[in-house]
């Protein structure tokens, strides 16, 4: 079976604390009527700070999409590969043998996708398979290990590369001043996540079974408005909610394989906020300390989307508590509102 093996993750050296995101929100929205209510929702994200691709100073600016599609493909460019380099590391693998590569970014539009880039300049083969996800969201993450594993399970020996890229400060505009929006420019950072998945050996997560689920009629919940000025994100105030449908989901696909999700042994889940995780503890009946990567994740670098669920299995990598063959789960949630699923089993 596929084995998801240890991520390697980077995060820009531009750090803002939530101190300096309070203080920045209250000079630049002195007269916003809703003031009090933004702060207090930015202080308790549980974000203590975030890491930026640039200064705060150029972050506040905007320059145009063109110029800022400009700075996604150049920062892109040069963080990437050594992101990968270490993934392949991780997993004992050359890039010679990977026989797909999963991309997934949605803050940033290329192309061809930086896949394309990647196999000419860093020793891929020319018949490695592309799959850029750009429009899942945080749920990317979760659903780029899904296509590895269901890619692995065709191709029984194959092996499968999964990066994640968000530069989540590419999207802030200055202009948007609701109260979701406002939200986000506290909540977001950005950072770059890479796994390699082996059809055969690996030390890691041995993938089992993965499943979908998306909500009905919340489309519109999580959302980008596109337009001249670029990715305009959208964020209902009924989010925050959504672990009460979502978690007999995350039952039901565990009791497809005959598990129980509120008894396994490791939890990697994405992070969307506090209450998310707060939620989903009450609902699947589990102690809070299941979700201390998740939330690690999340005071060190906030929400920094598809790439989730990679850093806090890196943080599961590096406590070394997992035991061979312990159940667990990993989750991504994102636009739709969609859950992206998988069940697996430590093999070291």
């Amino acid at each position: 079976m596929a084995v998801l093996c240890k991520p390697a993750v980077t995060v820009p050296d531009n750090v803002i604390t939530n101190e300096e995101t309070l203080e920045l929100a209250t000079r630049l929205h002195a007269d916003h009527p809703q003031l009090p209510l933004i702060l207090s929702l930015i202080e308790h994200t549980g974000v203590q700070k975030r890491h930026l691709i640039q200064p705060i100073e150029k972050v506040l600016q905007h320059p145009g999409f063109d110029a800022r599609s400009a700075v996604y493909e150049a920062e892109s460019k040069a963080r990437v590969p050594a992101v990968v380099r270490q993934a392949l590391d991780h997993a004992e693998l050359e890039p010679q043998e990977i026989d797909l590569i999963v991309y997934v970014s949605c803050t940033g539009f290329m192309m061809p996708s930086l896949t394309a880039w990647l196999i000419n300049t860093m020793g891929f083969r020319p018949e490695t398979r592309q799959l850029p996800i750009a429009q899942l969201g945080c749920a990317g993450g979760g659903a780029a290990v899904n296509r590895a594993h269901d890619f692995c399970t065709a191709y029984p020996d194959a092996n499968v590369l999964v990066v994640a890229c968000e530069f989540c400060s590419l999207c802030y505009q200055p202009s948007d001043l609701g109260v979701g929006s406002l939200l986000s420019n506290g909540l977001f950072g950005d950072g770059i996540a890479a796994a390699a998945v082996r059809g055969n050996g690996g030390i890691g997560i041995r993938l089992e079974f993965n499943g979908s689920y998306l909500i009905p009629h919340t489309e519109d919940w999580i959302s980008y408005a596109v337009r001249p000025t670029g990715f305009h994100f959208q964020l209902d105030k009924r989010v925050p909610g959504t672990m009460e449908p979502l978690a007999p989901a995350l039952r039901a696909v565990a009791e497809q394989h005959q598990w129980n999700a509120s008894k396994l042994d490791f939890y990697v889940i994405h992070a969307g906020g506090p209450r998310i995780l707060d939620d989903l503890s009450r609902f699947l009946d589990v102690r809070p300390e299941v979700f201390r990567f998740s939330r690690a994740t999340l005071t060190e670098y906030g929400n920094i989307a598809s790439a989730v669920v990679l850093d806090a299995l890196a943080r599961m990598f590096d406590e070394a508590s997992a035991l061979d063959g312990q159940k667990g789960l990993l989750a991504g949630f994102g636009p739709g509102i969609t859950a992206e699923m998988s069940l697996g089993t430590w093999s070291g």
